[in-house]
């Protein structure tokens, strides 16, 4: 998804465009998805307002994701969104008030550590501006993770996307008379690859988790790296710097370090409180 993005943007697609196209074409995915599971009543949302705000957070969150591939090569582009745990651990700590023990604050540090070897300040040739947008990018996909979390203890997966995707849409439909241009063939061909690609792995990642505790899930999402160094090569003709393969361990490592620390300490939590009746 992310390497058609910087496809089409070469082809003269904005940013908004690529936004809109992607939520769009991945509507009658979801909508097929709802159908040929629980059905409609799977839509029925008790809380709407939170539905909004997830929805403006994930608007943002993908927005700055689309700049930052824009900006960065893939590689260094996806290494830098593997630091959302480390901002979900920060933001937790900060807005939600809860206990980050030493262990998790530990495996912050190395995680910037891995961002401080990949980005190098003052010697890199990655551009600041795209640095920056990264990190931007993670803190609120952190944010929007710490928001779908509360969501979750009322709202189904199922009912998360669905709002998300519907209201998403709408709103950059309203939007498309203004920014909306002209395209070929092909260049619309790419973007119902786009839509359709990011819609499969919405439905996959939604699935995935309800198959499998996130513990499993994450570090398949970290092979993330290989495909994007791959695509970066075939499609771009871009080779990832010798310091992405440093630091890129030490960030991946932390992450995992950090799910593993919060799914130990939910259990522990869980046989304190011993078995409901």
């Amino acid at each position: 998804m992310f390497a058609i993005v910087k496809l089409v943007d070469a082809r003269g697609v904005s940013l908004g465009e690529s936004l809109f196209y992607r939520q769009a074409l991945a509507l009658p995915l979801v909508l097929g998805w709802i159908v040929a599971g629980p059905g409609w009543a799977a839509i029925k949302t008790q809380r709407p307002g939170a539905h909004v705000t997830r929805t403006l957070l994930g608007m943002t969150g993908m927005a700055l994701n689309f700049l930052t591939f824009l900006l960065l090569p893939l590689a260094e582009a996806t290494v830098l969104l593997f630091t959302v745990p480390l901002f979900a651990t920060i933001l937790s700590a900060v807005l939600l008030k809860e206990t980050v023990g030493v262990h998790r604050w530990g495996a912050v540090l190395l995680g910037f550590a891995g961002v401080l070897i990949v980005v190098q300040p003052g010697g890199s040739a990655l551009p600041p501006a795209g640095v920056a947008v990264g990190l931007c990018a993670a803190t609120v996909v952190s944010a929007v993770s710490i928001t779908l979390r509360q969501i979750g203890r009322t709202e189904s997966a199922m009912t998360t996307v669905f709002w998300f995707t519907t209201l998403s849409a709408l709103a950059l439909a309203l939007a498309m008379p203004f920014m909306g241009q002209a395209h070929d063939a092909e260049t619309f061909g790419l973007l119902l690859c786009l839509g359709l690609s990011g819609g499969a792995a919405q439905i996959a990642l939604t699935a995935s988790l309800r198959l499998a505790p996130i513990s499993v899930v994450l570090p398949m999402d970290y092979s993330n790296l290989i495909w994007s160094a791959l695509f970066g090569w075939l499609i771009f003709a871009s080779v990832p710097s010798h310091s992405l393969w440093f630091g890129a361990p030490l960030i991946i490592a932390s992450g995992l370090y950090i799910v593993y620390r919060e799914h130990r300490l939910q259990r522990e939590k869980t046989a304190v409180a011993g078995p409901v009746d």
